[in-house]
């Protein structure tokens, strides 16, 4: 989601997924939505839809924690913690965030950051493995790599119009 960045805000600007634009809000949009497409440098125009639902692993597409009120995020695990089905993970606003299947937390937001009501504040990897969450991901490396290739091509390197 675009909360403001223009072309005029450097003389690169490479934005990362929906809601950008490439020649009008950036230089360059990087595709995140996993398939085909994923990590291409988008040149002129803006990325795919965001679809709303994440990519499935291991069959689940639920995986995303989301907050139930507004606050502040309260952990009750540590990111790479085994976690059960119905488990809390952590509370916002007193309202807990519970586990929808068995895995491991692989993400969780800051407890300094202050969040809204349905924000994206984690995620679950229902595969299990500890050590998917202190490595970088292959959607990662491919959204970073499609980063390299736009810096390295110069898209955009001249005085921001």
């Amino acid at each position: 989601v675009n909360t403001g960045t223009r072309r005029s805000h450097a003389p690169l600007v490479i934005a990362l997924g929906p809601g950008f634009s490439a020649g009008s809000d950036c230089h360059a949009v990087i595709e995140t939505q996993r398939g085909h497409w994923l990590g291409r440098v988008i040149e002129s125009g803006p990325a795919q839809p965001n679809s709303g639902t994440p990519g499935a692993v291991n069959g689940h597409t639920n995986r995303v924690l989301r907050a139930p009120a507004a606050g502040h995020v309260q952990p009750r695990i540590n990111i790479g913690d085994p976690v059960r089905a119905g488990q809390t993970i952590a509370t916002v606003g007193n309202l807990p965030v519970v586990a929808p299947f068995d895995g491991v937390l692989r993400g969780l937001v800051h407890p300094n950051v202050l969040v809204t009501p349905g924000l994206k504040i984690g995620d679950l990897d229902p595969r299990g493995v500890v050590e998917h969450c202190f490595h970088i991901s292959d959607k990662s490396l491919a959204v970073g790599g499609g980063v390299l290739e736009a810096v390295l091509a110069g898209k955009g390197l001249h005085p921001a119009r």
